[in-house]
């Protein structure tokens, strides 16, 4: 299943749960990267874009703002389209490939010791401001390999 189609199957979830928990599907994992995805969940800002931070309904390395949910996971896996061709957007230094989904767009970091990867519905214009708002958590906890080019 393509990434855009998983954040589509995400985004059901979310709007099909109970409670005030934000549902987020459990995703495979890169093997290594609990212990940094720990400290990128701890330093995370209790707000993006103008969205406040919400509880994650169950035990997944993720983060959630907003009513119509911004959703970040930690060490997912490399995403199926992201090539050595790929285009790399620097924002605020990180480089993030960017993915359309039918209700938004995935962003997932590139050349980082582990792969984040942020769901931004297409209501919250503009999708950057998230990516600047998660920036420097994202700089401080999730070490760069390889600059983006």
């Amino acid at each position: 299943m393509s990434r855009a189609a998983v954040g589509s199957v995400a985004l059901v979830l979310v709007l099909g749960a109970c409670g005030s928990g934000v549902l987020v599907d459990a995703y495979p994992r890169e093997d290594g990267t609990q212990e940094l995805c720990d400290m990128l969940l701890a330093d995370l800002p209790a707000e993006v874009a103008g969205n406040d931070r919400r509880e994650v309904a169950q035990d997944v390395p993720a983060a959630a703002w907003g009513e119509v949910p911004i959703i970040l996971r930690c060490g997912v896996e490399r995403p199926e389209e992201l090539t050595a061709s790929s285009r790399c957007d620097m924002v605020a230094d990180v480089g993030w490939f960017e993915e359309e989904t039918a209700d938004g767009r995935v962003f997932t970091t590139i050349g980082r010791d582990a792969y984040v990867s942020v769901e931004v519905p297409g209501q919250v214009q503009p999708a950057a401001d998230v990516l600047v708002d998660l920036a420097d958590s994202v700089v401080k906890h999730v070490p760069q390999d390889q600059p983006c080019v």
